[in-house]
């Protein structure tokens, strides 16, 4: 009768972390990272450094190593996604539109997938995309954590403007429109 008890005490110990997992993660997403003020630099903008983003070199879907120094004084929307994660990938087509629309403007969309390299490969022949993919499970999280994922959620997107400087992020599945807001003040300079 114990052992069943308890049994029935460790299950519903699950149950309910798994309902705080998926309401934490899944149910509030779009959460805005809270930047504790402490941490602002004088600029205003939060004191994750892009230093680490800016040299870092990661292969893209076809295993061409990419320098991301190359996206220097442009305004990138930075999207750390899976190709396990149903979230990052239905968020896809509205980046895709995204980074169609405002190629022109200097912004660019980025997906950094924390995955298997021959795994974003076979996702990006199935389902293509219009920005670069990259792919690096190990550097990609480094990255993500540098930038502000002290969660290790994904999706995780970052904002940063033709300064170098993070001026936005995102846990978890984010919209076109969401984007587009914080785009606007970056594009009226």
């Amino acid at each position: 009768m114990l052992k069943k008890t308890l049994s029935v005490i460790a299950y519903l110990a699950i149950m309910f972390s798994l309902g705080f997992a998926i309401y934490y993660f899944f149910l509030s997403p779009n959460a805005t990272l809270k930047i504790p003020d402490s941490f602002m630099s004088d600029t205003g903008h939060s004191g994750f450094s892009t230093e680490a983003f800016f040299a870092a070199k990661l292969p893209d879907e076809n295993g061409v190593s990419q320098n991301l120094s190359q996206y220097k004084g442009k305004i990138i929307v930075l999207n750390f996604w899976a190709t396990w994660c149903p979230p990052c990938r239905e968020e896809m087509p509205e980046l895709s539109a995204l980074h169609t629309e405002y190629k022109n403007n200097d912004v660019v969309v980025l997906g950094v997938a924390i995955d298997e390299l021959s795994l974003v490969k076979e996702f990006s022949n199935a389902t293509p995309v219009s920005y670069p993919l990259l792919a690096d499970e190990n550097a990609g999280m480094a990255l993500a954590s540098n930038l502000g994922n002290d969660k290790s959620v994904l999706p995780y997107t970052v904002i940063i403007n033709t300064e170098g400087e993070v001026v936005n992020t995102y846990f978890g599945r984010i919209h076109k429109k969401l984007v587009v807001d914080a785009l606007q003040p970056l594009l009226a300079h």
